[in-house]
């Protein structure tokens, strides 16, 4: 906890847990006077989302926020405790409740899971619905990380997690029944350590597991990646430049950012370059770290002769494709002048990788081509062929990277691995496969597929005439 910032603490003897609780913005100066605004037959709703228990132990099917109801409903009789989802967000019925309600209480239990709409951006639309209604958020996880601050909700408390304890102090604070030091209506902005630059220094690849730990610590679990996979993505020779922010007094690698540069033609003259990742400690975030080594990374990259533009995700290695769904940190880089209106490639569009199953292809098996329009594998008679097709559609739809992966496919000897659609004497269609064991510059490259299991095969780069 910031010095100042206010809180309160509670636990149980001969334990070890302390439940902290921390008002970390109250412009709405509800914690001074919650009682005096709620009058008989005023509607407190809350709003809890629907998740598992907190605790791995509890098998009963009860909800983990019930805890908090109760201890409202022992101060205030009159609340309405609707949980919501992720997947269905808000309905009707929660608009009901909040157009009736006095006061309206969003529970925030953490970030949003593969396919999951945001928390955050529920409760915005929750507040937008209820107007000029106050509302309070309850965090369940560090704030900085939810985006909650540029969010710019007017009253939030933060709390460790959901467990029964910390959903009790939480209720005790909201009704002023501890004391807590500190302002009321106190900004964030001052429990803030002053951001500062930090030097960044060139990162040695000597050793790749403090940067490893770094990732799987700062990314979801589905972008988990194993040492030597992330090792082999990170570790490219003439055109992959990365950067670390250390501590100084333990040499501890707290911020790392990734980038490289990749030729867009056949020529060799323009190069693109790719802010491929930015990564910090979350303990040390908000401090000015990922600012450092965002401003000295794009430094590097205009530096360097050809390079003509630069992107948010890299291509090829595929770390990631731009920033992950529901990131808090898009705010962050919209805005230092990137457009996320997802009008084009590059601009905040969906990317998603597809996972076809053996299974579910139709039983009678893949229809055979309309007349004139063959399919087979490459072969080196192909390769001119290959390489005007492949340079031309890619440039066209502006996929940067493609044409290299074809390229570097025909040099290593295998050309099988690109599939050509023909319709008479010209190539109409290409694409390329792989499978994670195969020694393939693409299956290094691409390392989800790996990820699902080592039988999983992926096809790439398709490229489609007029498409």
């Amino acid at each position: 906890m910031l010095p100042g910032q206010p809180a309160i603490t509670s636990g149980h003897r001969g334990g070890s847990r302390r439940s902290q609780v921390t008002l970390i913005r109250d412009h709405q100066l509800i914690h001074d006077d919650f009682l005096q605004i709620l009058g008989d037959g005023d509607i407190v709703v809350l709003l809890t989302p629907v998740v598992p228990h907190a605790q791995s132990d509890i098998e009963n099917d009860s909800d983990p926020f019930e805890p908090l109801g109760r201890a409202l409903a022992a101060r205030h009789p009159w609340i309405r405790h609707v949980p919501y989802t992720s997947r269905n967000g808000l309905t009707s019925t929660h608009v009901g409740f909040i157009k009736r309600a006095k006061v309206i209480v969003f529970v925030i239990s953490g970030l949003p899971y593969t396919g999951q709409a945001s928390q955050v951006e529920i409760g915005l639309m929750a507040r937008k619905i209820g107007e000029q209604r106050p509302q309070i958020i309850m965090a369940c996880q560090n704030v900085h990380d939810l985006g909650l601050v540029e969010a710019n909700f007017p009253t939030i408390i933060q709390l460790p997690g959901y467990l029964p304890s910390d959903l009790q102090v939480a209720a005790a604070l909201l009704f002023g029944e501890a004391t807590v030091t500190g302002t009321a209506g106190l900004d964030v902005q001052s429990l803030m350590i002053e951001p500062k630059f930090w030097p960044p220094e060139n990162w040695d690849a000597l050793n790749v597991a403090p940067v490893q730990e770094l990732w799987n610590q700062c990314l979801p679990d589905q972008f988990h990646l194993e040492k030597f996979p992330l090792q082999s993505l990170l570790q490219r020779d003439g055109y992959a430049m990365h950067f670390v922010v250390r501590l100084p007094e333990n040499r501890e690698i707290i911020g790392f950012c990734a980038t490289y540069t990749t030729f867009v033609d056949r020529e060799g003259e323009r190069l693109i370059g790719s802010l491929a990742m930015i990564i910090v400690k979350p303990a040390y975030r908000r401090r000015g770290i990922g600012l450092s080594l965002y401003e000295h990374a794009l430094k590097q990259l205009k530096r360097i002769r050809g390079v003509d533009r630069i992107q948010l995700g890299s291509t090829f290695p595929r770390l990631l494709s731009g920033i992950p769904a529901a990131s808090a940190s898009e705010g962050w880089f919209r805005r230092r002048g990137w457009q996320m209106d997802g009008q084009a490639p590059g601009r905040g569009q969906d990317i998603c990788d597809w996972l076809l199953r053996i299974d579910d292809w139709p039983s009678g098996g893949l229809s055979a081509p309309s007349s004139g329009l063959t399919f087979r594998q490459g072969t080196f008679d192909d390769f001119p062929l290959i390489a005007d097709f492949v340079e031309k559609e890619s440039a066209h739809k502006d996929n940067t990277g493609w044409y290299d992966q074809y390229m570097s496919l025909a040099q290593d000897g295998r050309i099988s691995d690109i599939v050509l659609g023909w319709e008479q004497s010209e190539i109409i269609a290409s694409a390329l496969i792989y499978t994670p064991n195969e020694v393939s510059s693409l299956a290094q490259d691409l390392p989800w597929a790996r990820t699902i299991g080592s039988d999983v095969g992926g096809v790439a780069c398709i490229c489609i005439a007029g498409w």
